[in-house]
């Protein structure tokens, strides 16, 4: 397999294709400089190697924590970490539930300390979906998804790169779909 340095040399390589591509796509230097970051934090900081101890993992630095039990629950190289059609999903999917998990414990706990009415989870849902509103309305509707497409696209240079390694090593690039 690659190591983590050479996928951080295509990450960085790719990134300027990407910004370009994006901007001529949607003629808009800031979509493409949008676009180049979420490649670079896909490929960098959320790829498919975060299920093991991996640059991508110790570039979390003290919150690797929120991956531990992604690690432990799934294999190295599974359709689930580095599927192509369900790897980014999954772990946008993840890291929003863990971060909610959290935003939960810390309102409860916080209502508990300073004795007033306990969170509803209903309550950080409509967080959520407040925080995409203002999202679309400052940004644009599109900004949501192009910052998903851009990290999918990052990460799915990882997993090609890790496809090639292993057909150029067996003959096969393996279940990555």
């Amino acid at each position: 397999m690659p190591s983590g340095n050479t996928h951080d040399a295509i990450t960085f390589i790719l990134t300027v294709p990407a910004a370009i591509i994006t901007y001529y796509a949607l003629s808009s230097p800031l979509a493409a400089a949008v676009g180049a970051a979420a490649f670079l934090f896909g490929g960098l900081m959320f790829g498919p190697d975060l299920d093991l101890v991996s640059k991508q993992y110790s570039r979390w630095r003290f919150f690797r924590f929120l991956w531990l039990p992604y690690r432990s629950f799934f294999k190295h190289r599974s359709r689930w970490t580095h599927g192509l059609l369900f790897g980014t999903l999954f772990r946008v999917v993840y890291l929003m539930g863990i971060v909610t998990v959290l935003l939960f414990a810390a309102s409860y706990f916080s209502a508990l300390i300073f004795k007033t009415e306990m969170p509803r989870i209903v309550d950080l849902a409509a967080g959520w979906t407040f925080a995409g509103r203002v999202a679309r309305q400052h940004a644009g509707a599109e900004l949501l998804f192009l910052v998903f497409f851009g990290m999918w696209s990052g990460a799915a240079s990882h997993t090609f790169t890790d496809m090639a390694g292993s057909y150029i090593k067996t003959g096969r690039s393996g279940g990555f779909l």
